[in-house]
């Protein structure tokens, strides 16, 4: 057997997370507790709570079967007041933290952005004070947020940007947006992809536009402690679904090889285009696909779709990181 680089690891076991959430403590419409215990019966065993510009660090949520990561959203907004639209721009960052006890009294006091929108530097420089904290950022729903490449490109020291927010799929079918991942991806920047809920729970759990239980981030780690879930993230040890479960994504000699749940479609991507494998017929499913690499690819991943129209994806791994 040719030597195998696994890119989700073969130790450990997955652990259900949403990454995006709101509750009471700044507009969402459940406590803590009640997101706890309502994603808990649904399988999930990590939140992260991303109040808007309030950190939290609900640590007397934790428990052996659940784990909260304090986290917050910060937001920097264009003014115009020439503007003709409903909305102006802005930049929703989520910022969650790898290390809640370092400088914990700073963190509480506030550490939203004063910067302004379009200032690059001052932004990039925000994200960087923010990785001297201890927080990864993660860029958020940028259809949502009225932008475009000319408003992202720039960005700089992102650990990772939502690919997939069941909210904006609610709100505006614009949940959906791995062009936006490419596009950062064919930049040269190293940054993960993340599914998430954003949920703010305006509506009941069985009403259509419920917006839990849609978005979720599958991180493998060897337990459920903190700091093995915060290795996971750094590493990139996890995939992200709507539905569909990756089971493992490894490099084997010149192939990338993914194993799958049932789906109807996996598609091995790259810097230099697309390969999809489809099922051969009705009622048919893939479960393995392998996927030929030619070794000057700038980066490959894997995205899947299964019979419901539901898709998960990989993160975008470089060739030159596996030197």
């Amino acid at each position: 057997m040719e030597n195998r680089i696994y890119l989700l690891p073969g130790n450990g076991r997955f652990y259900k997370a949403n990454l995006h959430s709101h509750t009471v403590v700044s507009d969402g419409r459940m406590t803590p507790e009640e997101a706890k215990e309502n994603y808990k019966k649904r399988g999930y065993e990590i939140v992260a709570f991303t109040d808007h510009r309030i950190y939290r660090n609900h640590e007397e949520l934790n428990d052996e079967g659940f784990l909260a990561l304090a986290a917050v959203e910060v937001d920097i907004n264009e003014t115009s007041p020439d503007r003709l639209g409903p909305k102006d721009k802005t930049y929703h960052i989520n910022l969650y933290d790898t290390n809640p006890g370092f400088k914990r009294a700073k963190k509480e006091q506030g550490i939203c952005p004063e910067c302004r929108y379009g200032d690059f530097d001052g932004i990039n420089k925000y994200l960087e004070e923010m990785k001297g904290l201890g927080f990864l950022s993660c860029y958020n729903h940028p259809y949502w947020s009225m932008q475009n490449y000319e408003d992202y490109k720039g960005l700089q020291g992102l650990f990772a940007m939502e690919i997939y927010n069941h909210g904006c799929e609610h709100d505006g079918l614009y949940g959906y947006h791995p062009q936006s991942y490419d596009e950062m991806l064919r930049l040269g920047n190293h940054l993960w992809c993340l599914a998430t809920d954003d949920n703010h729970n305006s509506y009941p759990f069985d009403h259509p536009l419920c917006d839990s239980f849609g978005g979720f981030t599958m991180i493998k780690a060897d337990r459920l402690s903190y700091g093995s879930v915060v290795n996971g993230l750094v590493n990139g040890h996890f995939y992200s679904s709507m539905g569909p479960e990756i089971k493992e994504l490894y490099v084997e000699g010149r192939n990338l090889v993914v194993k799958t749940g049932p789906v109807q479609a996996i598609c091995g991507i790259t810097d230099m285009g697309r390969t999809c494998r489809r099922a051969n017929g009705q009622g048919e499913s893939l479960t393995e696909a392998r996927f030929p690499l030619h070794g000057n690819e700038m980066y490959i991943r894997v995205e899947c779709k299964d019979e419901k129209g539901l898709f998960a994806n990989s993160n975008a791994y470089f060739l030159s990181d596996m030197e």
